[in-house]
């Protein structure tokens, strides 16, 4: 064990004080939970979470293992090499993610709580990627227009959190989205890919590094994923991956 800062036990006694004073609390009942915890235990089991052991592309197939895909999405070609969420996008996950997604513009907007469990959802996540960690993580860029209306933009949110993380470096202006489409909510996997080919481009003489990791909320058919990860590999890079929050449970076949 190495030397112990000089300033550690000061903050230990500072962050139990801060405890005393005011006691970690669940974001979503307000009930007491552990210092670093950000849900207590009935808020947790109410999250729909994606099986540990799910594919790491399609995760609705189990895999040999962890972080591994499923042989079926070993033998089919794809833009992206693995796509990895926490929850699915329903119940109390759709909900939270909603909150963080959708917030009212200015000040009335602030919800820390909602970040927070996103940003730990987004966390865990990045845990269930495929290893080694990637040379940049970049957010799928939103259009100017939309982060305009919004205020700001959740995938750089949480591209930003996981970057300091994780320590790999953040490009947040390798992309951008020039086109403004119509929204994919309602439309088939073929048309959600139509909407989106030709919305991304890369920045004026920049070059994707080797191994990215794609950042957004919620992936539905994974259209918009394909789409920037195609841009990258056309650029010149050979692996990428995206992580996100939540994802859209596949129709029943």
């Amino acid at each position: 064990m190495g030397p112990v800062p000089a300033g550690a036990p000061l903050r230990e006694l500072a962050r139990d004080l801060l405890d005393l004073l005011l006691p970690p609390a669940c974001a979503g009942c307000r009930r007491r939970v552990a210092r670093g915890a950000v849900l207590c235990t009935a808020c947790e089991l109410a999250l729909p979470r994606i099986a540990r052991s799910a594919c790491a592309r399609c995760q609705e197939t189990r895999a040999r293992a962890p972080s591994e895909c499923c042989s079926g999405c070993e033998e089919q070609e794809a833009p992206l090499a693995a796509c990895c969420a926490a929850v699915w996008f329903e119940g109390a996950a759709a909900a939270w993610v909603k909150r963080f997604k959708y917030a009212a513009p200015g000040l009335a907007g602030l919800d820390p709580a909602a970040e927070a469990v996103c940003l730990a959802l987004a966390s865990e996540a990045a845990e269930r990627m495929p290893r080694p960690l990637p040379d940049a993580i970049v957010p799928v860029p939103l259009h100017p227009a939309r982060i305009r209306a919004r205020g700001y933009q959740p995938a750089g949110v949480l591209a930003g959190a996981l970057s300091r993380r994780l320590g790999v470096p953040l490009l947040p202006r390798l992309l951008s989205r020039v086109r403004d489409t119509p929204s994919q909510t309602g439309r088939g996997r073929a048309d959600r890919r139509r909407n989106v080919a030709g919305c991304f481009e890369l920045a004026p003489g920049a070059a994707p590094p080797a191994n990215v990791w794609l950042v957004d909320d919620v992936v539905t058919t994974g259209a918009t994923l394909g789409e920037v990860a195609r841009v990258l590999r056309r650029a010149g890079a050979r692996r990428v991956s995206a992580v996100c929050i939540a994802r859209t449970p596949a129709p029943p076949r």
